[in-house]
């Protein structure tokens, strides 16, 4: 089933794009071939073939977490070379505009 100019008008409203006539147009066939293919797609029976996740043999790699504790004296040497501190705090300047 083709889309109407009006669908694709709609489609582009909802993802805020502002198209010209001529590419309503473009679009309107590409989107309708797109999910004429789709619908063929939807017909291929695929009950017999396992969900695939990744193309790729890939296995997750776990290493146990290990907490360290940081040395006295690396924190020490961070916090003199942080260019702006109050103390033992470290103070920021915010960038938002």
């Amino acid at each position: 089933m083709p889309l109407s100019t009006n669908d694709v008008k709609h489609i582009a409203k909802l993802a805020r794009l502002y198209l010209t006539e001529a590419e309503i147009d473009e679009y309107k066939d590409q989107l309708s071939s797109i999910l004429e293919y789709v619908q063929k797609l939807q017909e291929v029976n695929t009950g017999d073939v396992p969900e695939l996740q990744h193309s790729l043999d890939v296995i997750n790699v776990f290493r146990e977490d290990v907490i360290e504790e940081c040395a006295e004296d690396a924190r020490k040497r961070a916090i003199e070379n942080f260019s702006s501190r109050n103390g033992d705090l470290l103070e920021t300047q915010s960038v938002w505009m």
